[in-house]
């Protein structure tokens, strides 16, 4: 009978040792996938931030050979670095590209600018125009750092 319990007893110890172990290997398993998996998010996120820089590097020599007007320049810059969640990080660095896009922001564009009438049109250029006249030196600059810009940290 003590026999029997013994042999018993180990059975039962040698099921659950299985059991435990196979749990673990499954526990195993699962975190190299989420790890993995992770790493693949992080990888994928890193080359959409990467990929809207380099926009924001070719915008910014755009402006400086005049490919691209400044005010639609600065206001692509602007939203990209919106789209990073970076605007607030970047502002201080770029305070005439920022000054500016706060006064245009808000602008229509296309079909909504040929929709307002053109007393309405006109004072929505001339404050561009001012703007521009009163930025351009510093944007012109701060488009020369960021042909070359690389951000310190991201979060």
């Amino acid at each position: 009978m003590t026999t029997a319990l013994l042999i018993l007893g180990f059975i039962i110890v040698m099921t659950l040792a299985a059991y435990a172990t196979a749990l673990l290997l499954k526990l195993r398993k699962q975190t190299a996938q989420r790890l993995k998996r992770q790493q693949e998010l992080e990888d994928i996120n890193r080359a959409r931030v990467d990929e809207h820089l380099d926009s924001i590097r070719y915008i910014a020599t755009a402006i400086l050979e005049e490919r691209c007007e400044l005010s639609e320049g600065v206001m692509r810059i602007a939203k990209l670095f919106g789209i990073l969640s970076m605007s607030e990080q970047v502002a201080p660095q770029f305070p005439a590209i920022f000054k500016h896009f706060e006064i245009i922001e808000e602008h229509p564009i296309m079909a909504e600018r040929k929709q307002l009438e053109k007393k309405q049109r006109m004072k929505l250029d001339f404050a561009r125009m001012r703007s521009e006249a009163e930025l351009e030196t510093a944007i012109l600059e701060e488009a020369k750092q960021l042909v070359t810009y690389t951000p310190t940290l991201l979060h």
